[in-house]
């Protein structure tokens, strides 16, 4: 097997140490941020050295490339995005304490998704419209490593897709500016220029993540091996399921437990890291 070792500040003598654990026969370096140690063995002291050095590691077959996928489907908030756009629209309204724990509890998978989002949108009932552009605008900052995953996964002829269980005025916008292929998630119902704190039509939650990830590798010709889903909470867990690769993104416990490949200290960047 492959180990990949990444991480922001990667000391040499960490490095040899996990190469020795491992028996690797030889280190490559990726990037500065990333080597790849070849002929690697698991050895059960690998994780919790790279713990305690705030590195990322994985074990991936040899020979694995990027180009054997077709389609890559990303979570939104806090995955994709470096906030949660619910969170800060509540902000907006004088609700995020309220939302943020409502989020969380669900994140933790303690209430289904579906209430979770019934709950935080009826609290924002009132809200002008105007006021989610304001927080595009002035709040919505990409993951580190974002486009720069994007590109390369485009340039290999990789679909992109995001599906949220956001809100469609956020997943919108993110799919023109990163011109990604496909882009789901809920919609507000407004009146008069005022969120109502309704949800139209049926909720996207984790079944639906799940269902529509299928549905799009189906429509595209492609096997699930040929799938990479990124998500970091309890909802993205369908999803990662319908995938040949599951990564767990920043993550949850709950899905970290579940996911192929964990990135807990490196950007998105480091997805394409794993595959030659």
């Amino acid at each position: 097997m492959n180990l990949i070792i990444q991480g922001n500040d990667i000391q040499n003598n960490d490095l040899r140490a996990i190469a020795k654990l491992a028996e690797a026969s030889r280190i490559d370096r990726i990037t500065g941020e990333a080597f790849r140690l070849l002929d690697a063995q698991p050895h059960p002291d690998i994780p919790e050295y790279c713990k305690e050095a705030s590195l990322d590691h994985a074990f991936v077959p040899p020979g694995k490339k990027l180009t054997d996928f077709g389609l890559i489907a990303m979570d939104m908030d806090s995955t994709l995005l470096a906030i949660e756009s619910i969170d800060e629209i509540a902000d907006m309204h004088n609700v995020k304490p309220q939302v943020s724990a409502i989020t969380q509890s669900t994140m933790r998978g303690e209430i289904s998704f579906a209430e979770s989002l019934t709950r935080r949108t009826a609290l924002l009932e009132g809200l002008p419209q105007e006021a989610l552009q304001k927080v595009y605008d002035e709040r919505v900052r990409l993951s580190l490593g974002a486009e720069k995953m994007l590109q390369r996964m485009q340039s290999a002829g990789i679909k992109t897709m995001v599906i949220s269980g956001g809100y469609t005025f956020f997943t919108d916008r993110v799919k023109d500016r990163l011109s990604l292929d496909y882009a789901f998630a809920n919609t507000f119902e407004v009146q008069d220029g005022k969120l109502t704190g309704r949800v139209l039509g049926n909720i996207i939650g984790a079944s639906g993540k799940g269902e529509i990830l299928k549905r799009i590798r189906d429509e595209l010709g492609l096997s699930k091996d040929q799938v990479i889903a990124v998500g970091d909470g309890a909802n993205d867990l369908k999803m990662l399921e319908e995938s040949g690769v599951g990564i767990a993104f920043h993550a949850k416990p709950i899905l970290r437990e579940k996911a192929t490949f964990s990135l807990n200290h490196v950007g998105l960047d480091g997805i394409i890291n794993l595959f030659e």
